[in-house]
């Protein structure tokens, strides 16, 4: 039987356990914190599972708007000064990806094919797991202020329809009647019907670890250190705490994959986006679908723990303490959009989070095989993604492994396209 090694036990690491137990292979988890903990980015997305995600962080003409990003430590969009010089080379290649209409449509047209159906596959392995109803399918909402700032984002649009999602608009009072606790200042939505959402990121990964236990993978709590490979053959994933014996290994350590992947001869351009959640436990009112106001630019969901808000990209490396400042610019976006939600909020009923995106330049992730061997290959690097492409990532990841044809083309998430 065929020992594979899965470092990262976050969604996307749990997927590709469970695919590859049910490929016939021995499995052992490699994750030095708990599953669905909170050291994990899984824990505090933005719970969406959206399809429609499809465009990349960097668009035409967003070069202009870098002095901003260096001078305003708070906006949607924040570069720290003193992280500023390390991060140039990936910036440059960050810009470039987004530079034309062209290059957006085909990063757009990559991460449809990832994306495509991703709450129907959550919703599976949500029931096989017991936890059923942590994934809803409802929908999702972008809102604005009016119809004009909807037009300001038609490129974004018009590349989303050209890749075949379809979505509803809704007026001023449709989005009323949808949502009659949003505050007024909206008047205008798009409702994507095919998006859907989890209602606890860190229960569900917790859920889909166990349930690849049960089914008989091994879990070790320790770090992941580097591979022992002997003719081009891997034989043993080397952690902290001692080798684990292994004919294949999959790298899914999200923000932490770099220097693993250079282990194996591949010097990708990883980085992480620092994003931030604010989480009213008990909140009084919500959206009843989740949404994205335009003003904004961040996911409200409400969560089996709590009114959640989750956003932001802050670059400053993985190792500079939050700026919690940015955490509560989210809540306070919540209670402006909420007038229902009482302005005395105690502060024992907000939560504040921050985790890592694991980001390429070009927002697209890595999947395929390492240079040095092709017993291991790369899972990481979805960015803002990680959480709605983990089946399909899981699939993939166990059909290079087991020799069976890839269900998508794998060329535009090459690990070697960078070089």
């Amino acid at each position: 039987m065929t020992r594979s090694v899965v470092i990262g036990g976050g969604i996307l690491g749990a997927c590709t356990a469970l695919e590859l137990l049910r490929a016939g292979h021995e499995v052992t988890i490699v994750e030095p914190g708990p599953p669905g903990g909170e050291q994990s980015a899984s824990y505090g997305n933005g719970c969406w599972l959206s399809p429609m995600s499809v465009i990349p962080p960097a668009v035409p003409g967003l070069w202009r708007k870098v002095p901003g990003f260096l001078a305003d430590p708070l906006g949607p969009l924040a570069i720290r000064w003193g992280y500023f010089p390390k991060v140039v080379p990936w910036l440059f290649r960050y810009l470039a990806s987004g530079w034309t209409e062209a290059r957006v449509l085909r990063t757009a047209q990559a991460l449809r094919a990832l994306l495509q159906g991703a709450p129907a596959l959550h919703a599976a392995l949500a029931e096989a797991a017991g936890v059923g109803h942590l994934i809803e399918r409802r929908g999702l909402m972008y809102i604005y202020p009016s119809r004009a700032e909807y037009e300001a984002e038609a490129m974004a649009w018009r590349i989303r329809r050209q890749v075949g999602i379809e979505w509803i608009e809704l007026s001023a009072e449709e989005l009323r009647q949808r949502e009659p606790e949003l505050d007024r200042r909206y008047g205008f939505a798009t409702l994507v019907e095919e998006g859907g959402h989890c209602r606890d990121p860190g229960a569900y990964v917790a859920a889909l670890v166990a349930l690849a236990e049960a089914e008989g993978a091994q879990r070790i709590t320790a770090r992941a250190t580097g591979f022992r490979i002997e003719a081009g053959r891997l034989r043993a994933v080397r952690t902290e705490a001692g080798e684990v014996a292994a004919d294949r290994a999959v790298i899914a350590a999200g923000a932490h994959s770099r220097p693993l992947a250079a282990a194996v001869g591949d010097a990708v351009p990883l980085e992480t986006e620092r994003g931030y959640h604010a989480m009213i436990e008990g909140a009084e009112t919500g959206p009843r679908t989740p949404l994205m106001p335009s003003d904004g630019k961040m996911s409200v969901t409400m969560t089996a723990r709590g009114l959640r808000c989750a956003g932001q990209v802050e670059i400053a490396g993985i190792e500079a303490l939050p700026n919690w400042k940015r955490a509560e610019i989210l809540r306070d976006h919540l209670l402006r959009s909420f007038p229902g939600l009482p302005r005395d909020l105690p502060a024992e009923r907000v939560k504040f989070w921050m985790g890592h995106r694991p980001s390429m330049p070009d927002g697209l992730p890595c999947l395929g095989p390492s240079r040095a061997t092709a017993d291991v290959v790369h899972a990481f690097g979805h960015g803002h993604v990680g959480l709605v492409s983990a089946p399909r990532t899981g699939r993939l990841v166990a059909q290079m492994l087991t020799g069976q044809p890839a269900e998508i083309d794998l060329a535009p998430y090459d690990p070697r396209r960078f070089e």
